[in-house]
């Protein structure tokens, strides 16, 4: 399963990586990963106008998009938007952080899982 990793780099920078998690065959139900441990589970719904300046995230968490659309600019400007289905693993919790911008002017639900600091 392909997810978007935003971490901070030795600099400060946030950028973006593609990631990767392994799924094994389990038989009838289909295709599982490893155990992730977590921390907490938050739901989040923001409005269509959702706009947020430079900021870090307040922890290591994956954000799951439930419905709505965002734009996520990092430090060295690098735009992607992320919709309905897309999973990101967020991880810049230093550095000069990123932007968010609501897009397509509906609100947004998501769901965020907190993890461990590493």
């Amino acid at each position: 399963m392909t997810i978007t990793r935003l971490y901070s780099d030795d600099n400060g920078d946030s950028r973006f990586e593609v990631i990767e998690i392994p799924l094994d065959d389990a038989g009838d139900i289909g295709r599982l990963s490893k155990p992730h441990p977590a921390t907490g589970i938050i739901f989040r719904e923001n409005d269509a106008d959702y706009n947020y300046d430079w900021h870090n995230a307040p922890q290591r968490q994956y954000i799951i998009m439930l419905d709505g659309a965002i734009e996520i600019e990092t430090s060295r400007g690098e735009v992607r938007t992320f919709r309905a289905g897309d999973i990101l693993l967020v991880e810049d919790t230093t550095g000069k952080g990123h932007k968010t911008k609501a897009m397509g002017g509906n609100p947004r639900r998501s769901i965020f899982i907190t993890l461990d600091e590493q």
